[in-house]
């Protein structure tokens, strides 16, 4: 068997480092190597162990992921990068593709789209010989592309699920389905199948909370990252 993807984990919430770090452990294929927090901490990781590939946040207490994806890429240093952040600015997305960043993955996420993208990078690495013709070379650059859309339940749109799943993001308390319907402008029982749908895809929980006086309310909260611990080198 090839040996394992070595994986530095880049990110400055503890949290979520580990719980990215827990993710990668559980890809066939890909190992983790350490989670750190800092750039300064992750110069000192690629300097003493090898590592192939970096998920790499772009906003980081002592600098900008993409001006060090830019330093590796002068240095010479072979690590491929896949971004993680929250960063939505499609002129970050353009300046990460012209740094070779090989996947651009955005904050929260659950495990599937990590893995999801991890594999396809197994796939584009594992590409070995030559290419017969433009075929083979777009089998290969293909692998990196993204999935199409999953495809949604009979009845549900996509625009209404973002608006409903940024909704239950923003509400750390949580909500019922009748407050995300009032905020969303839908109805209680529609508001109901998107929370429905959020659970099922391992987005949002939902457990019952009890009053004073009738039968328990549904409530859904958007999942945080699942926490965890690697090892640090």
């Amino acid at each position: 068997m090839s040996a394992p993807v070595r994986v530095l984990v880049v990110e400055d919430d503890p949290v979520a480092a580990d719980a990215h770090a827990l993710y990668v452990e559980r890809v066939p294929g890909f190992t983790a190597v350490a989670a750190v927090h800092t750039l300064a901490d992750a110069t000192r990781v690629l300097e003493r162990t090898r590592i192939d590939l970096l998920l790499l946040d772009l906003t980081l207490p002592d600098g900008n992921g993409l001006r060090f994806a830019r330093g590796l890429r002068a240095s010479g240093h072979p690590a491929d990068v896949i971004a993680v952040t929250s960063a939505r600015d499609l002129a970050v997305v353009r300046e990460s593709v012209s740094l070779g960043v090989v996947q651009y993955v955005l904050k929260p996420f659950a495990f599937p789209t990590l893995r999801e993208r991890l594999l396809r990078y197994a796939e584009f690495r594992a590409a070995a010989g030559e290419a017969v013709g433009q075929d083979d070379v777009d089998r290969a650059l293909a692998a990196l592309r993204a999935p199409a859309a999953a495809q949604l339940p009979k009845g549900l749109s996509a625009p209404t699920l973002d608006r409903v799943a940024a909704l239950l993001r923003e509400a750390p308390e949580g909500l019922t389905a009748a407050g995300a319907a009032g905020a969303a402008g839908i109805s209680r029982i529609t508001a109901r199948r998107y929370l429905e749908h959020l659970v099922d895809t391992g987005r949002a929980d939902r457990a019952p909370r009890y009053g004073q006086v009738g039968r328990p309310e549904l409530h859904y909260r958007w999942r945080a990252a699942e926490a965890g611990s690697v090892s640090k080198v």
